[in-house]
């Protein structure tokens, strides 16, 4: 069967049971991304992990009290169970000089532990109705329900109505806690509630992708979008539809191939999605950084060139040569040739039989280099007490990245000084 046939099957009508398990997964992983968008935000990745580990020991104590595997009480037992590690991690944090990733292997460790020894007891207890607990740990998604869906649904909806009521609260304690306090939020209930919400979405989906995986669908969505864009709300969105086509794709590529698992593609669907987040993200991806820090060191070039050519040149009324140039940027030839062709082509300088002139494009540049320059060695001088050879360097890196609103606002406060700390004339015109 060809690509096209297998896509065809996969969305006719007489594959309902496939369309469930679709739709399921794909809500499922939408609830997920939506939710751990905070959790990525307040830098709590591993929280996602020791949640999805620790609802195991409360899926088998629930199945040991009831005898039976009804997944109104596994639900139960998972939220207390979560809930509970939550709650250890920050009394343990408030209350102990433990660093926080400690914190949180500790309490991933023991009640993962706990959970399998309590499952282990289990298998072994005769109890003909423990079969397929085991699923918890891996996942069985392709035994998810019309039941199951509905589930789902509900909590994805639940989820993005208390985030929508609670969208400021929720942001305000992801990027500072201590300013929401400060201007009257209730902090400790917005991360509890905050904390239900992730639990109760983590004990739903382990029957799905397992406890190994469930920590992915919460954080990599989320860190895949927080390369797309700057936007919370936005955030939320890519972050959300990025989980529910991934589960698409993981459902299908499981139906394509014989026994293909179901939860551990829908994670490397995920991972592709936020690889090329990151590669071509517009302004936070690889690229978009390697083309930022490319354009500024051609920058940084120009301008230092520009303003060794204005000085050597007597303020640019004398011509130059290369060899001059050379001797006194400390470039290697081929280099300095680059930057000097490339500034003739912005028309800053003109070159004729190996001498350099600065034009008057050029002149203007090369003194707006060098009054950002001197007059940043004021500032630190006047309002630090550097020692007057302790500027320069200072100021040598600062100057290319002064914006003409930051010069404005330092002319204005040493009040157009004339000199720097070296009595260098300071140029304007």
């Amino acid at each position: 069967m060809n690509l096209w046939e297998h896509i065809t099957t996969f969305f006719s009508v007489e594959n309902y049971n496939l369309f469930v398990i679709s739709i399921g997964s794909g809500i499922l992983c939408f609830a997920a991304g939506v939710v751990g968008t905070f959790t990525y935000l307040r830098k709590r990745a591993l929280i996602g992990d020791v949640i999805s580990h620790s609802v195991l020991p409360g899926v088998a104590i629930a199945f040991m009290l009831a005898g039976v595997k009804n997944p109104v009480y596994f639900l139960i037992g998972a939220i207390l169970s979560g809930l509970l590690s939550i709650w250890i991690v920050d009394f343990v944090q408030a209350k102990s000089k433990l660093k926080p990733d400690t914190i949180l292997a500790l309490t991933l460790s023991v009640f993962f532990g706990v959970g399998i020894v309590l499952l282990t007891k289990i298998q072994h207890s005769g109890n003909a109705a423990q079969s397929g607990l085991d699923s918890f740990l891996f996942g069985k998604a392709a035994s998810m329900s019309l039941g199951d869906v509905k589930l789902f649904s509900i909590i994805a909806i639940v989820n993005i109505i208390f985030i929508t009521i609670f969208l400021r609260g929720f942001s305000m304690i992801s990027f500072d806690e201590n300013y929401a306090k400060g201007i009257g939020f209730n902090t400790t209930f917005i991360k509890s509630f905050l904390a239900l919400l992730t639990v109760v979405t983590v004990a739903i989906g382990v029957q799905a992708v397992g406890v190994v995986l469930m920590a992915a669908l919460l954080i990599t969505p989320a860190a895949g979008a927080r390369f797309l864009t700057n936007s919370i709300g936005r955030m939320l969105l890519i972050s959300g539809v990025f989980g529910f086509v991934s589960g698409w794709i993981g459902v299908f590529i499981s139906y394509s191939g014989n026994g293909m698992p179901t939860g551990p593609w829908i994670v490397v669907a995920l991972s592709l999605f936020t690889l090329i987040a990151i590669l071509f993200g517009r302004d936070r991806g690889v690229i978009a950084r390697w083309k930022l820090r490319k354009s500024n060191n051609i920058k940084i070039n120009n301008e230092n060139v520009l303003k060794d050519i204005y000085k050597l040149a007597d303020k640019g009324r004398n011509t130059l040569s290369i060899a001059q140039i050379i001797e006194k940027e400390k470039y290697r030839a081929p280099v300095l040739i680059s930057i000097l062709n490339r500034l003739e082509k912005n028309d800053f300088i003109d070159q004729i039989r190996g001498l350099v002139i600065l034009n008057e494009k050029g002149k203007i540049a090369a003194r707006e280099v060098i009054r950002k320059h001197r007059l940043w060695e004021l500032y630190l001088s006047k309002y630090f007490q550097l020692e007057a050879d302790h500027l320069h360097d200072d100021a040598e890196g600062i100057e290319h990245v002064i914006t003409p609103e930051i010069e404005k606002h330092l002319l204005k406060l040493l009040q157009y000084p004339e000199k720097d700390p070296h009595q260098s004339e300071i140029p304007y015109e």
